[in-house]
């Protein structure tokens, strides 16, 4: 469902001299660096790196991949996007990707009335805000924190929602 491979982070310098690489990770769960294997140069999986080492520097991650073990062959790679394949990492329950939730219908828990679509995420510092696209044509900001969001099978593309006042109608 939605996009195979995923941007994690980009590579932003070297670190050392033996081709270890700084990387600004785009993820918010370290984890999914840990896990993955193999890091790839692009979008559809045909440039690997084969990672041997991942560790945490403050809020950068320090990678080391087999193919990279010169600080010229890692500046090389400055600025390149690194990718991971979606299929190759466990997330925890109620955990997901999400590219998986634009797309779902959005339902109030109370009633199933059908309330939009979910269009795009944005992220903030507290809590990320879900973009909703309403049969009438407008949009809906909701946040994505547990008072609101009750529900989400991105198998199925279902959320359920409690929908906050004003919101959704005119009400105050």
């Amino acid at each position: 469902m939605g996009k195979r491979f995923l941007e994690i982070g980009k590579i932003v310098s070297t670190h050392g001299v033996r081709g270890e690489m700084r990387v600004n990770p785009w993820c918010q769960n370290f984890d999914l660096f840990k896990q993955s294997k193999e890091l790839f140069l692009d979008g559809s999986g045909r440039e690997k790196l084969t990672v041997t080492g991942v560790r945490k520097h403050g809020n950068i991650v320090l990678l080391k991949a087999e193919q990279v073990d010169t600080m010229e062959k890692a500046q090389a790679l400055r600025n390149r996007i690194l990718y991971m394949d979606k299929e190759s990492v466990t997330l925890r329950d109620g955990e997901y990707f999400v590219q998986d939730i634009i797309g779902c219908k959005v339902y109030d828990i109370s009633d199933g009335e059908f309330l939009g679509d979910i269009s795009a995420v944005s992220e903030t510092g507290a809590n990320d805000v879900w973009h909703i696209d309403t049969p009438g044509g407008e949009q809906v900001l909701i946040p994505k924190i547990p008072l609101v969001v009750k529900e989400v099978d991105v198998e199925s593309k279902k959320v359920l929602i409690e929908k906050m006042k004003g919101l959704f109608d005119d009400e105050n």
